[in-house]
């Protein structure tokens, strides 16, 4: 609907007042002044009236579980994106939290709050994020107690936070962490002298991946798991 006919739909506004208004800057649109009657909106734009607020857009929360092959991007030139696998209408509004590598499997989270994605991904609110990882190598005996004293990245001239690292077998094991920098895992893994040859994430915080989800299939976040992430529960592992 244009934005004209939707201020007169949702006030006591003429087209020709919303029109008029409009054209003032008395209304914005996610938070931007918008000056374009024609411009389209739709249940994801949070639309204004001065300090009237006649429409919230529509929160959304998605998981997704990641297949291999696909770039955790909004669009790129070569290589398929997880968008692909959302209706075209849902792509722009949709961002990731929280990326995964081309050839990493397992939970991804998308949203359109980005308010709510920064508290699952920032460092600092220490939200616990569950990798079972595959080695090429058989996981050393003093892996476990490196990644608990924290491995220093050189790059980022950082030490990772301690780290639960839990034998599965001898080239496999479930590692969790409580940051998200780019390559964390293998890097972590290359600092013990080992090679990951497979990544699938199983959980972020209280959101577990869905275990009748299968690869490049996604599903709403339940009211729980979205509210657990702004729990202090979530935090524990």
């Amino acid at each position: 609907m244009r934005l004209d006919r939707f201020i007169a739909k949702h006030t006591e506004h003429s087209q020709q007042t919303a029109r008029r208004l409009i054209a003032c800057g008395r209304v914005r649109v996610d938070a931007q002044v918008m000056r374009d009657g024609r411009q389209e909106i739709d249940r994801f734009a949070t639309v204004q009236l001065d300090e009237q607020l006649l429409q919230q857009r529509e929160a959304l929360f998605f998981m997704l579980h990641k297949p291999a092959g696909y770039l955790s991007a909004t669009c790129d030139p070569v290589h398929p994106t997880v968008l692909e696998f959302f209706a075209p209408a849902l792509r722009p509004q949709l961002h990731i939290a929280g990326r995964l590598d081309r050839s990493t499997t397992g939970l991804l989270i998308l949203t359109n709050d980005g308010l709510w994605s920064r508290h699952l991904t920032e460092p600092g609110q220490r939200i616990p994020k569950v990798y079972l990882v595959g080695t090429a190598e058989p996981v050393a005996e003093q892996a476990a107690q490196r990644f608990a004293q924290g491995v220093h990245l050189a790059r980022e001239a950082v030490d990772t936070s301690p780290a639960q690292l839990q034998q599965l077998g001898p080239c496999l094991a479930r590692l969790t962490i409580h940051e998200g920098r780019h390559h964390q895992v293998k890097r972590m893994f290359h600092a013990v002298g080992n090679r990951v040859t497979s990544l699938h994430r199983e959980r972020m915080g209280r959101i577990e991946l869905d275990p009748r989800l299968p690869p490049g299939q996604y599903r709403p976040l339940t009211a729980a798991e979205i509210a657990s992430v702004t729990s202090p529960a979530s935090r524990l592992v």
